[in-house]
This record gives C-alpha cells, structure tokens and sequence, in this order.
C-alpha cells in the first residue's frame, strides 16, 4: 500500500532530477531531434481596412530590446536579452544568469507601404502597424437595399 502511495506521489510530482534534465529529454523527444520553438513570442496578425496590425507579446522587455527589419519583403523581428546582475560581497551557493532571444519572420504582401511602417512598445505588447498603398485599400462595404 505505501509503495503504491509513493508510486502516485512519485507520478504526480516531478522531481528536482527530472526538472533538470528536461532541456535534454524534449531534444530527443520523438526518436529524434524536437526542433519546436523555444521561447517565441504569440502575435496576432488583425486585417483593418487601411492597415494590417500585428501584435507581439512580449512582457517585461523594452522597447530597446526589440530589433526591427525590413528586407524586401521580409519583415524580421528579433530580440536578445542578457542580464547578469552582480552583487560584490556576497558568497553563493546558486548564482544565475539570464539569457533569452528569438527571431519571427514574416512576408509582407506587395499592398503594404513599406516606408509607413511604425512600431510602438506598450503593456508587454509590441504593436507594429504595416499601412497599406492607397490603391490596395478596401473600400467600405456598400449595402444595397432589395425593392
């Protein structure tokens, strides 16, 4: 009875072990290679009838920290964050560094005005706006009225 106790308890709780070696054990995941992004970003891409808006989550950075491209038609946006913070004086027993980066890609359709593109940082969200050419605006939608 206690082993079967120990056993769900055992189930139920991952150990300090297994933690540990998680990074290494979702690598090889599947019987090979686990190429799954790590630490990207959501967004959220909104058609509007002049613009397109996409919306990054990215909480706790600045907006420094944000590096934005446009090459062609390739939109990248990428970021690399290093903090080592170091405290004189003191013994440690854990000392830990932090490290994060990633890199999204996106293609631009040939509507949008490239040299409109603006970005804004706010609330843990980097909102890019990519405004559309005149000629590729949508026209408001006309109801006609069935006699």
């Amino acid at each position: 009875m206690e082993t079967r106790a120990l056993t769900r308890l055992n189930e139920t709780l991952p150990s300090v072990f297994d933690e540990f070696l998680r990074p290494w054990t979702d690598l090889f995941d599947n019987g090979g290679w686990n190429l799954r992004p790590i630490n990207v970003p959501a967004v959220n891409i909104t058609e509007q009838p002049n613009e397109y808006l996409l919306s990054l989550a990215a909480p706790g950075m600045k907006k420094e920290d944000f590096k934005i491209d446009v090459d062609g038609n390739m939109l990248t946006i990428s970021s690399e964050k290093e903090e080592n913070k170091e405290e004189k004086n003191k013994k440690f027993t854990r000392k830990e560094y932090s490290y994060s980066s990633f890199s999204r890609c996106f293609s631009l359709p040939e509507e949008i005005k490239q040299e409109n593109i603006d970005a804004k940082y706010e609330d843990g969200v980097l909102k890019i706006t990519l405004p559309r050419k005149e000629e590729a605006k949508k026209p408001a939608v006309k109801k006609i009225a069935v006699k």
